[in-house]
C-alpha cells in the first residue's frame, strides 16, 4: 500500500563530538616452543646460549604473532548486532553488495543472490549498477522456488520500466514465472511495510539515478491536549472520531547505497543522519585514491565522513562497498581514525574481504 504522509520533526540542536574507546580483541596463545636438551649433543653449548640471548624467545613471539593474526583473519562474522538488529551481509566496491536486515525482513541492493536473501520480504534497490543489482532476477525465481510469497521490490522510478522489461526477458528465456509486486518510490512518498513500519527514499548522488531508503518505527503517542483526560473520557472521544493522536516517525534504518558526499550536506538527508543506524560507503580509503577520484565515479572517501562527521547522529554507523584493493587491517585502520571523530559506534562491514596475513 502506498500513501502519502506529512510529518512534521523536530529539528535537532547540533551536539558537540563524542569519543568512544574501540574494543580490543582476546589474546590468542600459541602452544609453546619445546626445545629438546637431551641426549647432549656436541652443539648443546651453543643451544643454551641461544636460550640465554633470549633469540629463541623472540622467535616464538614472532610466531605466536603471526598465528593470532592468521586466527583473527579467519574468523567470518555472519552478523553484526547494533542498535537492536542482526545486520549482515556482502559489501565489495564493484563486485557485489547485498545487506540483510532480519528483523525487519528487509534487503538493501542485491548484486547476487545470497542465501541469507531469499527469505527477506522487502528487496530496496538504490541504483541499477549490476554489482547491486544484478541478483534480481535470482532472488525472484529462488522465492518462487521455495513457494515463498512474491517479494515486494522497491525501485527509483527512472529505472522501473528497465526493470519490468529485465523479468519480462528472463521469463521468455527461462519459460518461467517471476513473480514480484514492482514497486516505484520516489524521493519524499511514504511506503507501508507493516502497520508498525513505513519507508521513505532519500535523495543519493552518484553517476546514474539513484537513492538512498529511511525505515521508520510507526507508534501513535496522544495529543497533548487530551493527556490531561482519563481513560473512559479519551474512549469516548476516541468513538466519537476524534482523531486523539499523533503519529510519531522514529527513523531505525538508513541505507545509501552508492554516493557522493553531497548527502551529508543535504537536509534532506536529516532522518538517514539522525537513524539509530546508518549504513554508508566508504569505497576509498588511502592517498591513492584521492578525495577527487571518488567523487568523479560517485562514491565517498573516508577522509569527506570525517571532514563532514559534525552532521552525522546516527549511534552506529555501518561503513560499506570498500574497494577490493584493501585488506581488513587497512579497512580497521582507516575505521579507527574515523571513530575519534564520531559519537556513534563505526564498524566496517569486513566479510568477503582478505588479510594481509593470509596467502
Amino acid at each position: 500500500m502506498q500513501f502519502s504522509m506529512t510529518i512534521t520533526t523536530p529539528s535537532f540542536p547540533s551536539l558537540p563530538p563524542f569519543h568512544h574507546s574501540t574494543s580490543h580483541p582476546p589474546s590468542y596463545k600459541h602452544p609453546p616452543i619445546t626445545i629438546l636438551q637431551n641426549p647432549t649433543k656436541p652443539h648443546d653449548n651453543s643451544i643454551k646460549s641461544l636460550k640465554n640471548s633470549g633469540f629463541l624467545s623472540a622467535i616464538g613471539n614472532a610466531i605466536e604473532e603471526q598465528e593470532y593474526r592468521k586466527a583473527r583473519a579467519e574468523v567470518i562474522r555472519k552478523g553484526t548486532g547494533l542498535e537492536g538488529y542482526t545486520i549482515e551481509g556482502l559489501s565489495i566496491g564493484g563486485h557485489e553488495t547485498c545487506v540483510i536486515v532480519p528483523e525487519l525482513k528487509c534487503a538493501f541492493d542485491i548484486g547476487r543472490c545470497p542465501a541469507r536473501a531469499v527469505a527477506m520480504n522487502f528487496l530496496f534497490i538504490t541504483h541499477a549498477h549490476l554489482d547491486h543489482i544484478g541478483g534480481l532476477p535470482m532472488y525472484v525465481a529462488t522465492r518462487g522456488l521455495y513457494s515463498l510469497t512474491p517479494p515486494t521490490v522497491f525501485v527509483p522510478p527512472a529505472i522501473k520500466d528497465d526493470v519490468e522489461n529485465l523479468m519480462e526477458l528472463h521469463r521468455k528465456m527461462g519459460m518461467v514465472e517471476l513473480n514480484l509486486d514492482l514497486v516505484a518510490l520516489d524521493v519524499g512518498e511514504t511506503y507501508e511495510l507493516r502497520n508498525d513500519l513505513v519507508v521513505r527514499p532519500f535523495k543519493t548522488h552518484h553517476v546514474i539515478p539513484s537513492q538512498g531508503y529511511v525505515v521508520y518505527s510507526v507508534r501513535k503517542k496522544l495529543k497533548k491536549q487530551y493527556e490531561h483526560l482519563k481513560g473512559r473520557e479519551i474512549e469516548k472521544k476516541k468513538k466519537s472520531g476524534v482523531e486523539i493522536t499523533d503519529i510519531i516517525l522514529s527513523p531505525e534504518v538508513a541505507f545509501t547505497g552508492d554516493t557522493t558526499s553531497d548527502f551529508l550536506l543535504d537536509p534532506r538527508s536529516s532522518d538517514a543522519l539522525r537513524a539509530k543506524v546508518l549504513i554508508t560507503e566508504a569505497t576509498f580509503l588511502d592517498d591513492k585514491c584521492n578525495i577527487e577520484h571518488a567523487r568523479e565515479h560517485g562514491h565517498m572517501h573516508i577522509d569527506e565522513i570525517m571532514e563532514h562527521a559534525k552532521w552525522i547522529r546516527n549511534k552506529s554507523i555501518l561503513l560499506t562497498h570498500f574497494s577490493s584493493r584493501y585488506h581488513i587491517e587497512e579497512i580497521r585502520q582507516a575505521v579507527a581514525k574515523l571513530q575519534s571523530k564520531v559519537s556513534g559506534k563505526v564498524v566496517p562491514l569486513t566479510e568477503g574481504f582478505r588479510s594481509m596475513y593470509t596467502s
